[in-house]
Parts: C-alpha cells; structure tokens; sequence
C-alpha cells in the first residue's frame, strides 16, 4: 500500500524486505528491492547511501517474537544493540533502530506517509452500531488501552462487561483476539489505541481484514479503533464482512 501510494504522487521506491515477513509482492510493487536477513541490519545504511536515498518509512512488520530467535541469537551486531538496551520495549527498541539510522544521515518519516487516507476519522465505521452495554465496554477499554499503551506493554485489551478478559503483549493483535475468546466465548469487544507518546515513525497500530477474520472466528461484538492514529487495511472489504457478521467497529 505504501509503494502504491508513493509512486502515485512520483516517488520512486527502494525497499529492504526482511525475509519471512516482507510479501513477495513487494517485488512488483517497489522500484528496485534488496532482501535482507534479519542480522543484516548494518546493510540498510550500505544500500540506502548507494541508492542515494536520504528519507525512509518502516511500513510492515517485524514480529517481536523474533527477538528470541536462533538467527538473532547468534548474531554479533543484534546482540551488541540489544545488549545495549536499558530494556526491549517497542519503543526502545525501534526508537534505537530509527537513532542509528538517522545518525547515518536517513531521515525517518512518519510510518503513516502518503497514507493519511487508510486512517479513519471519529465516528462507526459499520452499519451496526454498539448498544449502551457495547459503548460503556468501549470507553471503559479505552482508558485501559490507553493505560497499557503508556507502559509500552500493548496496545490492545478484550473487555466484557466491564472485566479485563486479555491484554496484548508480545504474541500480537490476532494472538490476543484468539486467547481472549477462549477466555470470554462470545460478546467480547476489543479496543486497540496508540500509545499516549506514540512516536508515528514505528509501531502505529494496524487493523485490517484478518483482523476482523479473526474477531468474527473468537465471536466478539465490537472492535473499537483510536481515530487518526490506527491504519485501516483493506477498509471496504473488512467493514462489508464484519456488517454481514454483525460486528460494529468504531473509533474514538
């Protein structure tokens, strides 16, 4: 969606794909793609000098549970910058990344560049709409969110009926949808914010259809988004199955 976005308005895209975890499709869609392990983080400044780039977005993801991977394990460099770490928090961790990039002369852009598009405003996103028991859940998991977002544990919460069904940390959005169904099995509503500092070059919160997949699957009722800071993916598709399910989304 960002190489779309980009080559529309002129840009021309150069991308480091992490290997499984950047899609293939990013071959078609960037004009010109190196693929890197993991340790190969030293590599980025190499390419992006040569290619002469000087301003970078990080789009996508890298799964944190890759922290505890053999290939970082035995890496030198991961291992000296994680050493280095006063602890391995999102935000620490991608806030050093972003540092030693811009030391190198790289400027780190906003991950939301070019798609202010994908970012919805206040309102229901969805012909159904949350009852009065729906929306006290909502705000009472907002400031829940908001609370574990400022600790840099998560961003997302399940809720139901006003109890704390799971909190998100490392396992991720879908891995919380699924474990907080177990827990709740059915009516539950999941609310995901940015964090009350978050720093828009890395880890702004996503939602899209497998997202919504995955909601329907662990029977919840609502999903509820923070407005302007969550990219939506995907939008139309997503909101189309989550009303024929009878899932309201809304952000706040």
């Amino acid at each position: 969606m960002f190489c779309e976005a980009a080559r529309r308005k002129g840009y021309s895209v150069v991308a480091a794909a992490i290997k499984k975890e950047s899609s293939p499709r990013i071959n078609k869609l960037a004009d010109k793609v190196y693929w890197l392990n993991l340790p190969e983080f030293k590599r980025l400044v190499e390419i992006f000098q040569a290619e002469g780039v000087r301003k970078i977005v990080m789009a996508g993801q890298i799964s944190p549970v890759r922290l505890f991977s053999k290939e970082v394990r035995q890496s030198q460099d991961l291992q000296q910058i994680l050493a280095s770490l006063k602890n391995k928090k999102a935000d620490t961790l991608f806030g050093v990344i972003a540092q030693k990039l811009e030391q190198a002369g790289l400027e780190v852009l906003s991950s939301a560049t070019f798609m202010e598009e994908f970012l919805p405003k206040k309102g229901t996103l969805t012909q159904a709409e949350p009852d009065a028991a729906l929306w006290e859940d909502v705000h009472f998991g907002f400031e829940l969110a908001k609370a574990v977002g400022a600790l840099d544990i998560g961003q997302t919460v399940a809720v139901k009926d006003k109890a704390i069904v799971a909190v998100e940390a490392l396992e991720g959005t879908d891995n919380l949808i699924r474990r907080a169904g177990k827990i709740a099995r059915a009516g539950m509503t999941v609310v995901k914010v940015a964090k009350p500092s978050q720093d828009m070059r890395f880890d702004i919160p996503v939602i899209g259809l497998k997202t919504i997949q995955t909601l329907i699957k662990a029977g919840a009722k609502c999903l509820a988004i923070e407005a302007d800071k969550t990219l939506f993916i995907d939008r139309p598709a997503a909101a189309k199955l989550a009303d024929k399910k009878g899932l309201a989304i809304v952000s706040l």
